[in-house]
């Protein structure tokens, strides 16, 4: 409940250094006291929540919650009718703007995909993005709001911006235009215009954004820039510059000399003096790269766009003859002389990429959970390129067996890597039908699973699914809350469905349908390799962390025994 002041309050508040255009259109909670506010400057219409305290602020049309603190704020006022935030278009992936998308409060990776990546799929898109406008005008008002137990100190200038609980705004300079969802921090000299914060958002430490979208969980700090685009849940980054990026699940730049341009990112580690150019002075900045899941970039690796790299490539070195490699995942792709070397399937052997399976889902800290991601190292997505590798793979070396290298996509494989690269995928398609099969019932797959399968921003389904699901968003009448229920829906099946999917290729590849004896047979088959290919990791991780890496460790000491204390507990 609330109420106007009275005319004591009223004369009080004067006493305290207070003014307001008028004081009738100011509201207060039923509780309210004058020693809430003192050096406040009032302006339109504004209501204060129970125990709300401000002071030294100028305030202009403004509804606020319940235990909040507001000092020392120049200016924080909605000046005219908003959507705060929401409707701004971000010229996401291709920096001329060709898949500019609209953002808003409930945006998720999953939507984001479609309205980004699908412009072959013109009447879905433009229904999509009716949906988001009639979602947008719902936000519109000429009332900024603050929700509940928000502390905001010595800010600059708030302007059309919508602040959701128990968020902290602590010395930002700038925050114009945008909507912070709730649990949200902004720090120290942090500008942001054209912008939306999910819940727990962080932007801080000279951070500058504008026109972006931050998921929920991310971080973004330490001077880092960026404008048109777009973070979805669980990144971090510092330091360095993002222009024109869609960045998946899971993207991470630490390093100032680090930048990422117009591509698609998703569960992406950048190395330090990671670079692109999308810009090839003929055509203008239309280019883009597609770093499918799990890539990463060595120190002062480059990549000319366009090109894609498969699931979990390593990139190392410079490449700039558009390389396509998405169908050869967990391979490195290295620079030597002035060549794109394709090492195909090598990261299977790599404890890295173990490593990194791990640390995501353990490092997932949302609660509300918007975007959809799987974590799960053996799956149908991975599985149908790995496939598909073995196939060009052996097509290659039947064609000419006697080959010292092969061309593929303007990269080159050498004949000695082509062989082991054939055997790695196999281990490893075998361990994944076993992982599969064992982790659902194959007996409630639809036929949707038996096809191609799609990683959609961090959620792995079926083609023929995602088929489904454009047809349902370019439907008129559906929502997009009809749309998230699908999603979800895709997500509460998705360990039956590859188990189908497994189910599938184990009878393609026995040429009949599997018994339930060969079911048991390829789990049973899958754990052993499993523990051979960890076997192999494991190696790979001991040469990390043997003696010989020993160097600089105890360095004080002449005892070997004492050089070897330093080392295992730093370790």
């Amino acid at each position: 409940m609330s109420r106007i002041l009275t005319i004591e309050e009223q004369q009080a508040l004067v006493q305290r250094g207070c003014t307001a255009e008028s004081w009738e259109r100011i509201r207060v909670a039923d509780d309210f006291r004058v020693e809430q506010l003192q050096n406040v400057r009032l302006m339109g219409e504004v209501s204060i929540g129970s125990n709300t305290t401000i002071t030294f602020s100028t305030v202009g049309n403004y509804h606020i919650g319940d235990n909040c603190h507001i000092d020392s704020v120049l200016r924080m006022e909605c000046r005219h009718s908003s959507t705060f935030g929401n409707g701004v278009m971000v010229s996401a992936v291709n920096e001329n703007g060709g898949r500019s998308i609209p953002i808003y409060n409930t945006l998720t990776s999953q939507t984001a995909y479609i309205m980004t990546m699908m412009r072959n799929r013109k009447a879905v898109v433009e229904e999509m993005m009716a949906k988001v406008a009639r979602e947008v005008e719902q936000q519109r008002s000429n009332i900024g709001t603050i929700g509940d137990r928000v502390t905001i100190l010595g800010v600059k200038f708030i302007r059309e911006v919508n602040i959701g609980d128990d968020t902290t705004i602590e010395g930002a300079s700038h925050i114009e235009n945008g909507t912070i969802m709730g649990n949200s921090r902004l720090g120290v000299d942090v500008r942001a215009k054209d912008f939306i914060l999910d819940n727990n958002a962080i932007v801080d430490s000279g951070a500058c954004i504008e026109r972006c979208f931050v998921g929920e969980c991310s971080h973004l700090g330490n001077g880092f820039t960026a404008a048109d685009s777009l973070f979805f849940a669980n990144c971090h980054c510092e330091n360095g510059e993002a222009a024109a990026i869609f960045a998946g699940p899971f993207t991470v730049s630490h390093h100032k000399s680090s930048l990422l341009i117009a591509g698609i990112f998703s569960f992406f580690n950048a190395g330090s003096g990671t670079n692109q150019s999308n810009h090839l002075f003929k055509s203008g900045a239309v280019h883009q790269a597609v770093h499918q899941r799990g890539s990463k970039f060595g120190s002062n690796a480059y990549v000319m766009s366009p090109a894609i790299e498969g699931p979990y490539t390593v990139i190392l070195g410079r490449h700039s003859r558009h390389h396509d490699t998405q169908d050869m995942p967990y391979s490195y792709l290295i620079e030597e002389d002035g060549h794109s070397i394709l090492i195909p399937a090598i990261a299977l052997t790599s404890y890295g990429t173990v490593r990194d399976t791990e640390k995501w889902q353990a490092r997932d800290k949302r609660h509300l959970k918007h975007d959809n991601i799987h974590f799960d190292e053996f799956n149908p997505f991975i599985t149908g390129k790995m496939l598909r590798g073995v196939d060009i793979l052996t097509r290659f070396w039947d064609e000419d067996p006697e080959a010292k290298s092969f061309t593929y996509n303007r990269t080159t494989i050498k004949a000695t890597m082509l062989q082991r690269g054939i055997k790695l995928y196999n281990s490893a398609i075998a361990a994944s039908l076993g992982v599969m099969l064992k982790g659902g019932d194959h007996t409630k797959a639809t036929a949707e699973a038996q096809g191609e399968w799609v990683d959609i921003a961090g959620q792995y389904m079926p083609s023929a699914t995602l088929e489904r699901l454009l047809s349902l968003a370019e439907d008129k009448s559906s929502t997009l809350a009809d749309i998230h229920n699908l999603l979800n829906s895709a997500m509460a099946e998705y360990r039956d469905m590859a188990a189908g999917y497994a189910y599938h290729i184990l009878g393609a590849i026995m040429g009949k349908s599997p018994s339930k004896n060969d079911i048991e047979e390829s789990i049973a088959a899958s754990h052993n390799i499993i523990r051979r290919m960890r076997e192999s990791t494991d190696a790979d991780r001991q040469r990390d962390t043997g003696t010989t890496m020993m160097i600089g460790y105890g360095y004080d000491f002449r005892d070997e025994k004492e050089r070897e204390a330093d080392f295992f507990a730093t370790r």
